[in-house]
């Protein structure tokens, strides 16, 4: 395996579906992929009696020659959570992802530091994040991958997280993530000598807490009002409501339901947060 972006699971299996999508029959697209599969384009990982379905985190769509196996990377990148990355040179996908960058770094070094909600915010909206009404990124927190990061309403990020959101960020609605939280969206491949990229989505789901010095990385989806208890670490799916904790986020307990309030990370006591 090479740098990979985690897509989706048995990919396989919805071929008949992309087929009827891409107006093909499905022995040709079965035939696409399984070149896809021999030549470093597709990735499969089994896992628990699934398949884990990876696709090139290089951007190498202009290097695929065959035209169907060209047309389904195309799709398949426009669907991932993540931004693939370009093929370096003296290109516009090039210089376009150089100027994100220094956009990015630009927030990290100076933006962050300002007290001021509208300007950081307008900063990462501007660089591609998507964040709702009443949603606010405390002072001090580093954001990767800007464009990838997806935020709903009323939610909180605290003083200095890490938000990594290069292999995608989702979190929902009502969300609150405390100071000192570490999300990374991606991680290296520890069984090859190349050490190659693994970047695959975080799923943070509405009322969710994530309380102080937490790590989520590439794995973790938070159900719905679950909370994940200080210097946790998570790396699988949080089912909804639980309370876990540790390093092997075992479940505690469980939150009461039909959940009703507000974060208010902007409001007035918060204003130079």
């Amino acid at each position: 395996m090479k740098h990979r972006l985690f897509h989706s699971q048995n990919l396989k299996q919805a071929l008949p579906e992309y087929a009827q999508k891409m107006g093909v029959s499905l022995e040709e697209l079965e035939a696409a992929y399984q070149w896809m599969l021999e030549n470093d384009v597709i990735f499969e990982q089994p896992l628990k009696g699934n398949i884990l379905t990876y696709i090139s985190y290089l951007n190498i769509e202009s290097k695929i020659e065959p035209a169907l196996p060209r047309r389904f990377y195309a799709l398949l990148g426009r669907e991932v959570k993540g931004a693939l990355i370009p093929m370096y040179g003296i290109n516009w996908p090039t210089l376009r992802d150089r100027m994100l960058r220094t956009w990015e770094q630009m927030y990290n070094i100076l933006i962050c530091k300002i007290p001021s909600h509208t300007l950081r915010l307008l900063w990462l909206r501007m660089g591609g994040a998507k964040i709702g009404k009443g949603s606010t990124v405390w002072r001090n927190t580093e954001v990767l991958g800007i464009d990838s990061l997806r935020i709903g309403q009323d939610s909180t990020v605290a003083w200095h997280c890490q938000l990594d959101a290069r292999g995608g960020l989702i979190i929902g609605d009502h969300v609150t993530i405390a100071s000192h939280v570490l999300i990374i969206a991606g991680g290296h491949d520890l069984k090859e000598p190349e050490f190659w990229a693994v970047g695959g989505p975080i799923y943070i789901h509405d009322y969710a807490w994530i309380a102080s010095r937490a790590l989520l990385s590439y794995g973790a989806d938070i159900g719905e009002g679950a909370v994940v208890g200080g210097q946790s670490v998570v790396s699988k799916p949080v089912p909804p409501y639980a309370i876990v904790s540790g390093p092997d986020a075992a479940i505690k307990g469980e939150r009461c339901r039909n959940l009703n309030y507000k974060v208010g990370g902007k409001g007035l006591f918060t204003l130079f947060h």
